[in-house]
């Protein structure tokens, strides 16, 4: 572990100083190319990319000796970055092309990994932007964030969320890099659990388990980690995050 003037830094910002700072992430250009006997191509198709870069994101780990176990599965979190304690130190890959258009998690299930596994609210998310080009990659941007530091409100609901014909599918990125959006990211995790749980309650799928769940994820989170937290009520914060008028 390494350490800043601020204090030590966790694993995942070890690895984002890295990447950035050694490796020189930002503004690296590349290509994804396939070979099959002697004949080798480009490859232009984007909806590839993402899933490319997460392995070599991998093979670049394994390369400069940094622990890690990366998950092929199609669960959280992408990598574990503390091979020894699968419970801390998760490290989620978001790479998108122009606005982040990805989804940041299933909001049924979500709803109950937070209870299951409070430390999931505590995984960093390496957020990579890319343009592509007659095949050629390069990296716009790069940012290590906390889950509420890239969701916000929305206009329909308190939490952002993919939502078709009235059923929601996924929670859905803010733009957090751009100070000309209407709803900002939420100032810390609280109020990210505040926009959930009034979500869950005015959603009708999900409002029969309203009335315990804000309890249950305080006395899971307390559980894991020791710290009790308060939960404010939507009403009581959702004006600082609604655009002015």
């Amino acid at each position: 572990m390494f350490d800043d003037e601020d204090g030590p830094l966790s694993r995942a910002e070890v690895v984002y100083r890295k990447l950035i700072d050694d490796f020189g992430f930002k503004n690296a250009i590349g290509e994804i190319s396939a070979r099959l006997k002697d004949f080798a191509i480009t490859v232009e198709q984007n909806n590839i990319v993402g899933n490319v870069i997460e392995e070599w994101l991998a093979k670049w780990m394994d390369a400069n000796d940094i622990p890690h176990i990366h998950n092929q599965k199609q669960s959280s979190p992408d990598f574990w970055l503390n091979p020894d304690d699968l419970k801390n130190d998760w490290l989620e890959i978001k790479s998108f092309n122009g606005g982040p258009g990805f989804d940041v998690a299933a909001f049924r299930s979500f709803i109950q990994l937070i209870i299951d596994k409070p430390y999931k609210l505590q995984s960093h998310y390496l957020l990579i932007k890319y343009k592509m080009e007659n095949g050629i990659i390069t990296i716009e941007d790069c940012w290590l964030k906390k889950i509420w530091e890239i969701c916000s409100t929305s206009s329909k609901w308190a939490l952002k969320v993919q939502d078709k014909k009235g059923v929601i599918f996924n929670i859905r990125p803010a733009v957090w890099y751009s100070d000309r959006v209407d709803f900002m990211p939420f100032e810390c995790l609280e109020d990210f659990l505040s926009a959930l749980e009034e979500t869950i309650y005015r959603y009708h799928d999900t409002r029969h388990l309203a009335d315990n769940w804000e309890r249950q994820v305080i006395e899971s989170y307390q559980r894991f980690y020791g710290v009790r937290l308060n939960i404010p009520r939507w009403m009581d914060i959702r004006d600082k995050y609604l655009p002015e008028s």
